[in-house]
């Protein structure tokens, strides 16, 4: 076939490499200038599996009242009257805060991010041998682990019955003591005693996910894939309810045999135009990109603090520590406040660390659903499928979101248990 697919971030980005590899023709819209420019830029860096329990759970309503008028707060919702989609899209989070509804979500999660992680490694291998390198020098990849950390005794407790359940559904994640948290990364000790406890997954991954979709664009491009740039889509092309192809907001058209939606947080206004309700609504995070000075005593082991909702990944001779969710439309101001607040908790725990300029601050809109599960599958009109509502574990789901995209568009059923639409 010929497809179009919409939005170059890192789910676009692989969605175009396995439907390439799968034998179709395909085109890349972009509204930016290059590939991963905006969600991919600057996240937290994490191929997170052990991070798939979802933000609606049973503990969150507590969670959130307790945060409500924090300005630095994990959680931050800016509920407006005016604001439906929010409005909706939060009674629906509700919903799936329910004990029942929290396990099915975590074992979507689970099952799509165990398929997604290995889809990345056969990836990786394919890729260095291609070209006799290691392609995880492209992107800083690396392959120690995630450990979660947990300074709250109550968060440890429940992080323990998480970790079982997980447990349950093929994810290696090991309860352990503040002091073995300590012995897996060296660089906690100072924050030894504040420490409950943590659990460790060796098999989760951590890089640069914004250098890894610009390295798999080229790769994309050299087999075959075109890209355009500078290329915003305005409209699709229907002939009554199937999609043909799209408009630019430049006036070019596309045609296409079936298109792909791959914009993120932009996927839900796109469609409302068509009658197409889609339950995605943007969650701001934000990042701190620090430099390290020679010999800084900072993590090399990706590392997630549940307190705060921070993750922190060493990137290089780079540290970036990126979280928080902030519910405020498609607002990308950077608050101060919120920006501060990482660099408050990267001193708390590492505070001898050293870094050179000034920390590099970001925020991006995380495409997320209520449940944290994604939508990949056919959507309501005929031609046009969906890869988009990743959240927090875009990167994570990326590669096993796209291969099974691949195989259902190619009519074949996929390998990865998951709820397809």
């Amino acid at each position: 076939m010929n497809i179009l697919i919409l939005g170059a971030g890192v789910i676009g980005t692989t969605s175009a490499w396995y439907l390439r590899q799968a034998g179709h023709e395909v085109t890349v819209l972009e509204r930016r200038e290059a590939a991963a420019l905006e969600t991919s830029f600057a996240n937290g860096g994490q191929i997170s599996v052990s991070h798939a329990e979802p933000w609606a759970n049973p503990h969150a309503i507590p969670q959130a009242l307790a945060w409500l008028g924090r300005e630095d707060a994990p959680l931050l919702f800016r509920l407006r009257p005016h604001d439906l989609p929010l409005l909706r899209w939060s009674l629906a989070f509700l919903g799936n805060c329910l004990p029942g509804r929290t396990r099915d979500n975590i074992r979507a999660i689970v099952r799509l991010a165990l398929y997604s992680r290995a889809q990345l490694q056969h990836l990786r291998q394919h890729l260095s041998k291609a070209a006799n390198t290691d392609f995880n020098t492209e992107y800083d990849g690396l392959q120690k682990g995630i450990l979660h950390i947990y300074t709250d005794r109550e968060a440890f407790k429940h992080a323990l019955e998480t970790a079982r359940l997980m447990q349950n559904y093929g994810l290696e994640r090991e309860p352990i003591d503040a002091q073995t948290c300590v012995a897996i990364e060296p660089a906690l000790a100072p924050a030894r005693d504040q420490l409950a406890g943590g659990d460790y997954t060796p098999t989760d991954e951590s890089g640069d996910a914004h250098r890894f979709t610009q390295a798999l664009a080229a790769r994309a491009a050299a087999a075959g894939v075109e890209f355009h740039y500078n290329a915003p889509a305005a409209e699709l092309e229907l002939q009554g309810r199937r999609v043909q192809g799209v408009t630019l907001k430049d006036g070019r058209r596309f045609k296409a045999d079936a298109c792909v939606l791959a914009l993120g947080s932009y996927s839900a206004p796109f469609m409302r135009p068509y009658g197409v309700y889609l339950p995605v609504y943007p969650a701001k995070g934000y990042s701190a990109t620090l430099e390290l000075e020679a010999g800084a005593p900072a993590p090399g082991v990706s590392l997630t603090d549940d307190a705060h909702k921070l993750v922190f990944s060493r990137l290089g001779n780079r540290l970036r520590v990126a979280g928080t969710a902030e519910f405020n439309g498609f607002n990308l101001d950077l608050n101060p406040t919120r920006c501060q607040a990482i660099l408050h908790r990267v001193r708390q725990l590492f505070p001898d660390l050293r870094f050179s300029g000034d920390p590099h601050f970001w925020c991006g809109l995380r495409p997320a659903t209520p449940s944290n599960v994604p939508l990949i599958g056919q959507s309501q009109l005929p031609g046009l499928w969906l890869n988009t509502g990743h959240g927090t574990l875009g990167w994570t789901m990326a590669c096993g979101s796209a291969a099974a995209l691949a195989d259902l568009m190619s009519g074949q059923r996929p390998a990865a248990d998951f709820p397809f639409l």
